[in-house]
């Protein structure tokens, strides 16, 4: 009878085990979504003094049911965006994370120094896209979002 019940713990142990790693493993496979910024009717328009050197903010955009996840980073007081994705891995749909100086592909672990974000060109880089400074404030059209929207 002892046999029976230490069975039976092992068995439950074994399948919570295994559904504690199903839904860690179900919550990592999605990208995550992120504050919106502020925006007008053409932009969306992010404080630049709000942002730390060499640290990238992450934001999301929704449009058409679809979270469009991007970020801003200023590099020697130049500030540069990029889609939270990559021409390579974007189907997977886990975008990146920051890690002390650079920023680390979800998927597939690739790792770029935030200061070899603006050259990287194909492959596992971020897809770098346009936005200017006006008037103390980081500028990116929302049709560059939009059009962007099939990385999502």
């Amino acid at each position: 009878m002892q046999f029976i019940i230490l069975t039976a713990k092992r068995l439950m142990m074994s399948a919570l085990f295994l559904v504690a790693v199903l839904l860690m493993c179900s919550s990592c496979s999605r990208q995550p979504s992120y504050p919106s910024a502020p925006q007008s009717a053409q932009d969306i328009m992010i404080d630049t003094e709000g942002l730390q050197p060499e640290v990238p903010k992450f934001y999301t955009y929704r449009f058409q049911g679809k979270n469009i996840s991007y970020f801003v980073i200023k590099i020697d007081n130049t500030v540069i965006s990029f889609l939270d994705a990559c021409a390579s891995c974007y189907p997977h749909k886990q975008g990146y994370r920051c890690d002390d100086g650079s920023v680390t592909c979800r998927y597939c672990g690739m790792k770029f120094s935030v200061f070899k974000l603006e050259k990287g060109i194909g492959g596992c880089y971020p897809i770098k896209i346009e936005g200017s400074v006006e008037r103390g404030e980081y500028r990116i059209s929302r049709k560059t979002l939009e059009d962007a929207a099939d990385k999502f």
